[in-house]
């Protein structure tokens, strides 16, 4: 299940990696350019061999957990550039990357050469709503990757030993904002693919929840992300409150990732 295209898109993920950390020492344009250049080469790449995955297996690509963490990983490569790209701020890119290298090394190395069996459930709505979902898991993880520099950084002035390369970062109240928004894609892709969800198991079952685990934890996350949005606007819990709280709400997302989608839910796997 591995393809030279998920080997160079591998490749290109670390070539950047290490340009984005070089620029961040050196404030050399041109190598920034060429960090976000190789991003999206690597994300062209990605991609491809994502639908060549898909092909293969005559399905979705994320039907097995492997190929579910190379999308995650797509998707939060993508959403960073997009971030990148809004903000004007590459200096979050040598934290993301490595997340992404992680996800694609063990959903490309682990990979079986035998490809999984079928989904019981397929069609444009259902992947939909699973790509929704994974959409929202990485908009969560970006979110998570920004309070934690947010801290650090947070942490690193009030002991005013600042050095040279925690100039680079994005100021404190950048950072806030850029989580934010990070959150309400999140959102918006939850709210969007858990609408889809409903519309498909009322199709196949004839109602729109089971009260299995799966939905009661899509249920906890969105609540504890709109919960932080509400929380992070007022005064008592701007900054390092809020953050500390949506590095904890992710780890409801791993849970949910990991633990609910492989040992307690009946009918969902991987997203």
């Amino acid at each position: 299940m591995t393809s030279v295209l998920a080997y160079s898109s591998l490749g290109f993920y670390l070539a950047s990696f290490t340009l984005y950390g070089w620029w961040l020492y050196h404030s050399k344009r041109l190598l920034g350019r060429l960090a976000t250049a190789t991003l999206a080469s690597g994300l062209v790449l990605h991609y491809a061999s994502l639908l060549q995955r898909s092909r293969a297996v005559e399905s979705v690509p994320y039907q097995d957990l492997y190929g579910s963490m190379s999308l995650f990983a797509w998707f939060l490569a993508i959403t960073y550039l997009g971030m990148e790209r809004f903000h004007r701020q590459r200096s979050v890119g040598p934290l993301v990357l490595p997340i992404v290298i992680l996800l694609v090394c063990l959903g490309t190395l682990l990979a079986p050469p035998v490809p999984p069996p079928h989904p019981p459930a397929r069609g444009t709505l259902f992947a939909l709503h699973v790509t929704s979902n994974i959409l929202a898991y990485a908009a969560f993880a970006l979110s998570f990757v920004l309070s934690f520099l947010f801290l650090a950084q947070n942490r690193i002035l009030r002991n005013r030993k600042p050095g040279t390369v925690i100039w680079q970062f994005p100021a404190l109240e950048v950072l806030e904002r850029m989580a934010r928004s990070s959150v309400v894609v999140g959102l918006t892709a939850m709210l969007f693919g858990s609408v889809l969800g409903m519309i498909w198991t009322h199709r196949l079952r004839g109602t729109y929840l089971t009260g299995d685990p799966k939905e009661i934890a899509s249920l906890s996350i969105f609540l504890l992300y709109a919960a932080y949005l509400w929380l992070a606007r007022t005064t008592e819990w701007r900054g390092a409150r809020s953050a500390v709280f949506c590095m904890m709400n992710f780890l409801v997302v791993v849970f949910s990732y990991t633990v609910v989608n492989v040992y307690l839910s009946q009918f969902h796997r991987y997203f």
